[in-house]
């Protein structure tokens, strides 16, 4: 069953009280916001306009209160409707003064003469504005001290709520039925590109808000890299088809991928499946509250070896496509209940071929429970 679109009051006021207890024991007077999942995370407010670079928006919670939406006009409504009462703005694009003077006066308003403003600062973190503009803030706010957030967003966002959860195991359920599809219209002759795009038409008809992300490959007993855009190369029976999906619902995102070998798999390929299927096995069994995300890294490496990472063997997984932890053999994050992982454990072939396979689990008090529809047995096989 579909989960109600946005969030209830009660959920976010849970959230804003959490976030505020942290601003207080950090000192912070305010917290400024600038990017999409921040934003939706705090005040519930969904759109695809993020995709224009031309508009800054900005979000400041004050460390006792509601959220200020200072924004473009354009969005006044959506922003209202989200539930935000204070919300202010001003007429976008204007280069001059694209919002700085009545962020500037905001920041002075709700921080006092000389409050601390945090910002997210750490890893995966970045600042969506001009940095000319970030220069004229500072510039107008000589008495306010930018500080980082000391990381309160990223271990607030890092565990996730039912609700949340839910959409995210929705986006998971989409994909699942997309990836069940795909003999409709992957087999030997047919180019990539219009695999990715008649997957995406899949995806859409199952239920995805959009698909932002989609990568894959295939080749001979493996493919060369996971990130590349789909060629006009058709088919070829003893390929190995992948396809990795980060689709959307109601802003949360899945991300898992699957393969599939175009005829009779060779046997590579088929014993490299059946190897990453065993490392998500040990990677699950090792999910655990407490455990570190480096015990995953390990438990997974053990059966792939570590010349099948890499960089990382999974990630946390939201609002964003790719969020924290990151599941390296560094990475000392402890786990709880509520977070969200993928487990993407990689092998090598040989020269320039590997196999990649991604599950998506949520940490429990029991371990942990798998999100994506899981796969299990022999290397799916398409017409060849």
């Amino acid at each position: 069953m579909t989960p109600p679109r946005g969030f209830t009051d009660a959920e976010h006021g849970a959230r804003l009280a959490a976030i505020q207890a942290a601003m207080a024991g950090a000192d912070l007077a305010a917290l400024l916001l600038t990017t999409a999942p921040e934003m939706r995370y705090v005040t519930g407010f969904l759109t695809r306009f993020w995709e224009s670079p031309t508009r800054p928006w900005f979000v400041v919670l004050p460390v006792e209160g509601d959220p200020v939406a200072v924004i473009p006009e354009i969005g006044e409504a959506p922003m209202r409707r989200a539930g935000v009462r204070d919300v202010r703005t001003w007429p976008s694009p204007q280069p001059a003064d694209e919002g700085v003077g009545l962020l500037a006066h905001t920041l002075r308003e709700v921080a006092g003469p000389a409050g601390r403003v945090g910002l997210p600062m750490g890893p995966e973190t970045y600042l969506r504005m001009p940095l000319s503009d970030w220069d004229r803030l500072r510039a107008a706010c000589p008495a306010l001290s930018f500080v980082g957030d000391d990381g309160l967003m990223r271990r607030q966002r890092m565990v996730k709520s039912p609700a949340e959860i839910a959409k995210i195991e929705t986006a998971c359920a989409i994909a699942g039925r997309a990836f069940d599809r795909l003999p409709q219209i992957a087999r030997a002759g047919v180019p990539l590109e219009a695999v990715f795009r008649g997957f995406q038409a899949l995806c859409l008809e199952e239920g995805a808000d959009w698909i932002p992300y989609l990568a894959g490959a295939a080749g001979q007993e493996g493919y060369a890299d996971v990130i590349s855009p789909a060629t006009d190369t058709p088919l070829a029976p003893g390929d190995v088809l992948m396809l990795d999906t980060g689709l959307v619902h109601d802003g949360y995102f899945c991300d898992f991928d699957r393969n599939l070998a175009v005829g009779e798999p060779l046997s590579g390929a088929a014993a490299a499946h059946a190897q990453l299927l065993e490392a998500v096995e040990a990677g699950a069994a090792a999910v655990r509250p407490g455990a570190r995300a480096a015990d995953l890294f390990a438990a997974m490496a053990a059966i792939v070896g570590a010349e099948g990472s890499v960089g990382r063997l999974g990630h946390g997984l939201g609002l964003s496509l790719t969020e924290p932890p990151s599941l390296t053999a560094t990475d000392e994050t402890l786990l709880a209940p509520g977070m969200v992982l993928t487990l993407e454990p990689a092998v090598t072939l040989g020269p320039g071929r590997l196999m990649v396979h991604e599950e998506n689990v949520v940490v429990t008090d029991a371990g942990c429970r798998f999100l994506s529809p899981r796969a299990t047995g022999p290397l799916p096989v398409l017409e060849g």
